[in-house]
């Protein structure tokens, strides 16, 4: 995996009854991330900026390291909510704060 971050985003766990993770997630960890304009699935490595461990309900800051960057370039923005998930069930959502690699700015 590539280790330059692709963007900064605010990230929010959902809870273990509202369809979340049951265990806390730990900095490094790569569900799967999915934006509303794309059908498109990405594997997004999570770093953790000011902690190594979230629970369930809780949220963090993260930087977000994308594989697959090319069907999202000139795509991303400040602003553009996603989700992330364990195959089809959405653990959580996010917001991003900043774009971070160029080719992906809109």
């Amino acid at each position: 995996m590539k280790s330059t971050p692709d963007f900064n985003a605010k990230l929010r766990y959902l809870t273990k009854e509202a369809g979340g993770r049951s265990t806390p997630a730990f900095s490094g960890y790569r569900p799967q991330v999915k934006f509303a304009f794309s059908d498109m699935q990405t594997s997004g490595q999570q770093k953790f900026l000011d902690r190594e461990i979230v629970y369930p309900g809780e949220e963090v800051l993260a930087e977000i390291t994308i594989i697959s960057t090319q069907p999202f370039e000139k795509k991303l923005y400040p602003g553009l909510c996603f989700d992330f998930r364990e195959g089809p069930r959405i653990i959580g959502n996010g917001e991003i704060i900043e774009v971070l690699n160029a080719d992906l700015k809109q």
